[in-house]
């Protein structure tokens, strides 16, 4: 918690400069992951844990309407990027977590939901939660394509998944940040291709 020690313009620098150390081929990566989901009609699914998990949502929300552009909005002319952020249907969790186990909260929503082709983004600042590893394992078996979003060493996480954005620093706020600071610019992306794109739904 680097806050804890520095003051808060040199945190803020430090953010920063955290942000510059980013691969910028990875979020790209991850941007064109999404659209070419969107391309094929597949769905695509986001997972995290706490500040992961508020990120998830987070992104979900944004792709889903910042993909577009107001005007597409009541004349249904765009064809629709279909994600999901399987962190946000509770009672399904606290169902599978009571009765089954916390690590099965996220792969059996995806056994009832997914398809060979879509996208699993999971998001885990140490690629060792078990449950979003357990997701990647089910996934990878079952043609999905899968991108980590992961922090300081990436742990199994940055290994199992097929694609990854890392962000290499042992501080799980300013990596959580980081994930949404990429998120946005990707969402921005996506605007470019799809909502400012004129072509219109087949």
């Amino acid at each position: 918690m680097l806050g804890v020690t520095l003051d808060v313009r040199p945190f803020l620098a430090r953010v920063g400069e955290e942000l510059q150390r980013i691969d910028p081929n990875e979020v790209t990566a991850l941007s064109n992951a999404i659209y070419d989901c969107y391309q094929r009609d597949r769905f695509v699914f986001v997972i995290g844990n706490g500040g992961s998990g508020s990120n998830a949502s987070h992104f979900c929300e944004d792709v889903g309407k910042g993909s577009l552009r107001r005007e597409d909005f009541e004349n249904d002319r765009k064809k629709r990027v279909r994600i999901l952020s399987l962190t946000d249907n509770t009672p399904y969790i606290l169902a599978w977590g009571n009765d089954e186990g916390f690590d099965r909260v996220f792969v059996e929503q995806l056994k009832n939901l997914a398809s060979p082709g879509d996208l699993l983004i999971a998001i885990s600042g140490s690629g060792n939660s078990p449950n979003i590893l357990r997701a990647v394992e089910w996934a990878n078996a079952h043609g999905l394509m899968t991108f980590g979003c992961t922090g300081f060493t990436g742990g199994k996480l940055r290994r199992l998944a097929k694609q990854c954005l890392h962000v290499p620093l042992e501080d799980m706020g300013i990596v959580e940040t980081i994930h949404l600071a990429a998120f946005h610019w990707i969402v921005d992306d996506l605007h470019r291709r799809i909502g400012m794109n004129n072509t219109p739904r087949p």
